[in-house]
């Protein structure tokens, strides 16, 4: 069985991307079980808001150097050296390996020795207890930046021979070590088990490729040549993107401060309504782009135009026909959503309601943070990581400057605060400035795709704009006519469940969602969608 894992190879981008996704769906039910413990042990308050500022400075490190980065430029560079001499190739990913561990080392002991300078800075508002506390925890995952980032090296190498089984294995063991450390390490070390299991699960995510790599026939080397051309190459390709990165980690760090200074628990509320939005686009939207990603590369190093543009078009419309649909779910059942996920233990009722509507604002930016994923891969696989690092800043410019407007602007009554509250029916609550993170997210993704599609558009003739916006009127079309139904069903179902338990919920969320499904899929069957032929086809071999 574990020889069949190592083994299997998948063919299309389809297939691919459906493994991927089923890999994200188990590793993002579980990252959905962790948020669940967590809500349940600590609920949205100080405890919390300590581990995910704490979680960010590790986070700060893997998210510049390794997050997209790294494969996304060494990718390209180790198709082309491969190609040409398998042990060149092999001695290119040796260096980069070392030169990596290297770098991330060096920069976990700096930030070791100057944690408690750096957490002032992203948590001001925190107390001397919970800067302390932060600290701590901090020190110990400053470990996990450096074991995710020798296996994200593995990672590239394994998606570079299609070899997607292995690597998708890694994030639900990730997600299992944090689990682990909820309920084996919390109730022995405290607060500190949190750490311990973040460090254990990025561990195992490191630890399963490493068979697999060597099955493909990875060759390590001793070898650190700072000089190598290769390296250089692939440095000079990483540095854009380091960039971007760091835009985008600068922006999170900019939230958790502005969140430091709010009510008690906005942090842990933010972090849980995005973690919410980002299943689907790790289910959908990633996995279409990381499995697209390696045939992109392929097709324009071969000089294959006409078939780099029929992949990305269909890999873009299969992204829309799924997410476009899951977006309008997700608001209808943001609050059922919210419940089954987070309602339990220490997670109360008003921070149920906060994080459900931040929940419903996310929800409207599902489609075009999938897109964008799509769109940077397209940018990498012509071996430019510059074009999207200005547009990552430029949109952590308007993300931050709206962040801090309409955190004031939500302090007060006006058509803005008042119009939120009606549409989320948040009557009764007071303090709901946390609502400013998602609604400044919404607008700043949809600056970042609309500037990377016409900005390809014009580098790329025949684009296929003409195709993509025909099925994306036949996916809006069906995907009103489940809206309508789902909403005519999730009143009905009032009449037969009872929504002060747990399962009542569940039974009303299940059936809502089952029957508007089946809606969406007849609805675009009538609508001859060409999406869902090509994924029935795909399914069905």
């Amino acid at each position: 069985m574990f020889d069949f894992i190592l083994g299997a190879k998948s063919k299309t981008i389809t297939v691919s991307a459906m493994i991927l996704a089923v890999s994200s769906t188990i590793s993002a039910f579980l990252g959905l079980l962790r948020d669940r413990l967590l809500a349940g042990t600590f609920g949205a308050g100080p405890e919390l808001d300590v581990y995910f500022a704490a979680f960010r400075i590790p986070n700060l490190v893997y998210g510049i150097l390794i997050t997209g980065g790294l494969v996304a430029a060494f990718l390209p560079v180790f198709s082309e050296t491969f190609e040409d001499d398998e042990e060149e190739g092999w001695r290119l990913a040796s260096n980069l390996l070392n030169f990596l561990i290297l770098a991330l080392s060096f920069l976990s002991v700096f930030l070791f020795i100057f944690a408690p300078d750096v957490i002032r800075l992203i948590a001001p508002g925190f107390t001397p207890a919970q800067t302390y506390s932060t600290v701590m925890l901090t020190r110990v995952m400053l470990v996990s930046p450096i074991l995710l980032g020798v296996s994200s090296l593995f990672s590239g190498v394994l998606k570079y021979f299609d070899y997607f089984l292995t690597y998708a294995l890694a994030p639900i063991l990730y997600n299992l070590g944090i689990i682990f450390g909820i309920l084996v390490l919390v109730p022995r070390f405290g607060l500190m088990g949190l750490a311990y299991g973040v460090v254990l699960g990025a561990f195992v995510h490191m630890i399963i490729q490493v068979p697999a790599a060597k099955r493909i026939g990875f060759n390590y080397k001793p070898v650190l040549d700072i000089s190598s051309k290769k390296l250089k190459r692939v440095v000079y390709l990483i540095i854009p993107r380091m960039v971007g990165q760091a835009s985008i980690q600068i922006n999170l760090v900019v939230i958790t401060a502005i969140a430091s200074t709010l009510t008690a628990g906005s942090l842990s509320v933010f972090n849980f309504a995005d973690h919410l939005q980002a299943f689907p686009v790790r289910v959908v939207g990633i996995s279409f782009a990381v499995a697209a990603f390696p045939r992109f590369s392929k097709n324009l190093a071969n000089g294959e135009k006409s078939r780099f543009l029929d992949n990305f078009s269909n890999s873009a419309r299969k992204i829309l026909f799924t997410i476009i649909p899951i977006s309008f779910l997700t608001f209808i059942l943001r609050g059922q959503i919210v419940r089954l996920v987070l309602g339990t233990g220490r997670f109360d009722w008003v921070d149920t309601r906060l994080t459900a509507a931040s929940l419903g604002i996310f929800s409207f930016s599902l489609f075009a943070n999938s897109l964008t994923h799509l769109l940077v891969r397209a940018y990498f696989s012509f071996q430019d990581t510059k074009t999207p690092v200005y547009v990552s800043i430029g949109g952590v410019l308007v993300n931050v400057s709206l962040a801090f407007l309409f955190v004031y602007l939500l302090g007060f009554g006006n058509p803005l605060r008042d119009g939120l509250v009606y549409a989320l029916r948040l009557e009764s609550l007071r303090n709901i400035e946390v609502l400013a993170f998602p609604l400044a997210f919404f607008f700043s993704t949809f600056v970042q795709l609309i500037a990377l599609y016409r900005v390809l558009e014009k580098r790329i003739d025949g684009l296929r704009r003409k195709e993509i916006l025909n099925s994306i009127v036949k996916i809006s079309g069906s995907s009103i006519v489940m809206v309508i139904v789902s909403f005519f069903t999730l009143r009905a179902m009032l009449h037969f469940v009872v929504l002060d338990t747990f399962f009542g919920v569940l039974i009303q969320t299940a059936v809502t969602a089952l029957i508007s499904g089946a809606v969406y899929l007849l609805a675009a069957f009538s609508f001859d969608s060409p999406e869902l032929i090509a994924i029935l086809k795909k399914v069905k071999s």
